[in-house]
């Protein structure tokens, strides 16, 4: 069963909707105890990168979900600053981050960006995979999803960018090591694209 991880930040209710729409079995993991039995993992996350690994930490689930990636090789997938917490660090603050990715999380160039549109990246925006993977079975090049971000997530390894887009240059949207998943954008906004690829995950 996919477990949904609820530390306090993060779209829960959407997620739910979404594996009920496409009739997956989903529980939501609040504490330790609720990780038992899990199967695959969804890591949502909004906002501020220090504040959301903090709360992970509050939450008491940190150390479990190490093991159950790290060691257990359970599927996780992290979703916008919960992709953004599998990296190492982030510019955004000064905590740790939880390292299952060898990776940085960066501040688009402001400079950069001024010329072609603004901050932060929201909205819909192309997702192009560069490299065959189950994850996106079934969606079409320049499949459409939602964003909300002033940060990317910058590879140390190319062999683990998964997906890229375009805001004022090219940028990692999705990535992949082993069997950690992490994507930028919100697939539980992201309709009938999103759909598929939650139901992709389900499947892996």
């Amino acid at each position: 069963m996919i477990t949904l991880i609820d530390y306090g930040v993060g779209n829960i209710n959407a997620f739910l909707n979404v594996y009920k729409r496409v009739n997956v079995p989903i529980k939501v993991a609040k504490t330790v105890n609720d990780l038992k039995d899990t199967k695959k993992i969804i890591l949502p996350g909004v906002g501020h990168f220090d504040h959301a690994i903090a709360e992970l930490i509050k939450s008491g689930m940190r150390e479990k979900l190490d093991e159950l990636v790290l060691q257990q090789k359970v599927p996780v997938i992290g979703i916008c600053v919960g992709m953004q917490m599998m990296a190492n660090s982030s510019e955004e603050g000064k905590r740790q981050g939880l390292g299952w990715i060898d990776a940085s999380v960066k501040k688009f160039d402001e400079m950069k960006i001024k010329q072609v549109t603004r901050l932060p990246h929201m909205g819909w925006n192309d997702v192009n995979p560069v490299m065959i993977n189950p994850l996106f079975e079934g969606l079409q090049k320049d499949a459409l999803f939602y964003f909300l971000h002033s940060y990317y997530f910058e590879c140390n390894n190319n062999s683990d960018i998964l997906a890229v887009s375009d805001y004022g240059g090219e940028f990692t949207c999705a990535a992949n090591h082993d069997n950690v998943y992490g994507i930028q954008f919100h697939p539980e906004k992201s309709h009938h694209y999103g759909e598929i690829l939650l139901h992709n995950f389900a499947k892996l």
